[in-house]
């Protein structure tokens, strides 16, 4: 019990040593970078994504935690810069989900392909110092779906 209301009462001590850690990944990178090929660095993006989806009727909800996986620190520091419009166009993405996209496999694939796809547009657009491919891949972490 008290350790259920610790995590209630100060949840902000999570993301920030979440942030901590991340942070000595990019340092580590970037020390590497020069050297040798970095190694991949992941990229959470926080905070989680909650949004109904499915249009009109009874509504539905997704809750999913996401993970960008990139190729360099520049990656990282163009998707962090670019944080609120990635999140934007996750978001308008799930929101145009349907019961049959979500409950599936292949589904929920096509959905991380296209998250994928979306990330890339926008370095592509707002970047010119990044390549697209920078960016390597989407991870649900956590996909949650409340019909």
């Amino acid at each position: 019990m008290a350790l259920i209301s610790c995590f209630c009462l100060f949840p902000g001590s999570v993301y920030a040593e979440d942030e901590a850690v991340e942070e000595v990944a990019i340092s580590e990178a970037d020390g590497e970078e020069g050297v040798a090929k970095s190694k991949a660095i992941y990229l959470p993006i926080k905070p989680q994504f909650v949004v109904n989806y499915g249009g009109k009727g009874r509504l539905k909800y997704l809750k999913v935690e996401v993970s960008v996986r990139l190729a360099n620190v520049r990656a990282a520091s163009a998707v962090r810069r670019h944080l609120p419009f990635v999140r934007n166009n996750i978001l308008m993405l799930f929101a145009s989900q349907t019961n049959e996209s979500v409950s599936s496999q292949e589904g929920k694939n096509m959905i991380r392909i296209k998250a994928l796809e979306e990330i890339r547009k926008i370095i592509a657009e707002e970047e010119d110092d990044v390549l697209p491919e920078d960016v390597v891949d989407v991870f649900f972490t956590s996909f949650i779906v409340q019909k």
